[in-house]
């Protein structure tokens, strides 16, 4: 693994003054902490992944085994949001793949610039003992314009994309953002001066009702033309489309309906969400894989919304309440996965992977190949 080679503290000309200098201090003591001994049956494994694919397919793990069973044909980034997994590094390492740790932190905590490089070289250490190949930032909380938090953040981003980078050649460094620009919920945040400083954003193209304005109905969970218009927005701002990763929902919302019309529409509980008067907190998220075997037994079948292009179907449960299930398909994200090639967007990826059945039996195998196969580019498809 290729690391920064640095000096003992008592061979320094003079102590480290500055941010800089304390960086240098935390990642000296870290490095000197930092194992280096590689799990893998091949050293050559523990090496940190180079290469820069055309087409990003970007995947989220939250752990178990489930992985064994992904197509490693097409992914290019695994973010582990599980309990750490040597196994699943070596094996990604092994495909090309790259794989990153999750990076959260509450930005109180890093308004100071000491705190911020202290987090950093903590960060730094965890990826290099863990042989990994960077870092997704994964920070959704409220952000006020004319706060300290705004510019902290798009500072910790840049210095740890720039600490990352010179730390571990090859290195990756995403940040994750809502499904558009404008504030939601109430994230005010510097959004090209954060793709500026790191690699690329991953656009979380889902949860788009996480506050409702309008109507207390049940919805899609990324509607087609609301998706898009979020991607037009963030080009708009003079951020290039390289920069950007469409981010796909491999789970639906699950709304108990307090009324459901004779043409579907269902009425949900008021749950504000960051000042709005209903949000999706009304529902609660399903995995893909219980969806499908939900769906034979729902009281309306597969049913399609055309003003929203999203799936959808009613069921009845045990206490005669009724339900309304929004997600997403092979034929709702293969109409936005169209987007990607006709704007030139870097690559696709979902939340999370481990949604979907890979017990092996033949209609779940079937049902599970069909939603990793849409997120091939187009162009090539056979």
């Amino acid at each position: 693994m290729s690391r920064l080679q640095l000096r003992p503290w008592c061979l320094l000309s003079s102590p480290p003054r500055g941010i800089r200098g304390v960086a240098l201090l935390a990642l000296m003591a870290l490095s000197l902490a930092a194992g280096t001994d590689c799990p893998c049956p091949e050293p050559e494994l523990c090496r940190p992944i180079r290469h820069h694919p055309d087409f990003e397919v970007f995947v989220f793990d939250v752990g178990q085994k489930t992985w064994k069973s992904y197509d490693w044909s097409q992914i290019t980034t695994v973010a582990t949001f599980g309990k750490y997994d040597s196994e699943l590094m070596c094996y990604a390492h092994s495909k090309g793949a790259r794989v990153v740790l999750k990076g959260d932190v509450s930005l109180k905590d890093i308004i100071d610039p000491a705190s911020r490089a202290s987090w950093i070289a903590q960060k730094v250490n965890v990826a290099k003992t863990q042989y990994m190949d960077g870092i997704n930032i994964d920070i959704e909380q409220e952000v006020n314009c004319l706060s300290p938090e705004y510019d902290a953040l798009t500072a910790l981003v840049k210095e740890t994309t720039d600490t990352f980078h010179r730390e571990i050649e090859g290195s990756q460094v995403t940040f994750d953002v809502a499904w558009s620009p404008k504030n939601i919920d109430r994230r005010c945040y510097n959004y090209t001066g954060i793709a500026d400083a790191c690699d690329f954003l991953f656009v979380m193209s889902y949860d788009e009702q996480s506050q409702i304005w309008s109507e207390c109905i049940a919805a899609a969970n990324a509607p087609y033309n609301q998706t898009l218009t979020g991607y037009n927005d963030y080009i708009k701002m003079s951020i290039n489309p390289k920069k950007l990763v469409m981010g796909v929902p491999w789970y639906g919302y699950d709304y108990t309906c307090l009324n459901l019309s004779e043409d579907h529409v269902c009425t949900i509980a008021k749950v504000p969400f960051r000042g709005a008067p209903c949000s999706d907190a009304a529902g609660r998220q399903v995995p893909y894989k219980t969806i499908m075997k939900q769906i034979n037994s729902s009281i309306s079948g597969n049913q399609w919304d055309k003003d929203q292009q999203a799936p959808y179907y009613n069921y009845k449960d045990p206490a005669g309440h009724f339900h309304q299930v929004w997600y997403d398909n092979p034929q709702s994200i293969s109409l936005k996965a169209t987007y990607i090639q006709n704007y030139g967007l870097r690559g696709i990826g979902m939340w999370n992977a481990n949604c979907l059945d890979y017990s092996g039996d033949a209609v779940a195998k079937q049902q599970t190949e069909e939603m990793w196969e849409v997120l091939k580019p187009k162009l090539l498809q056979r």
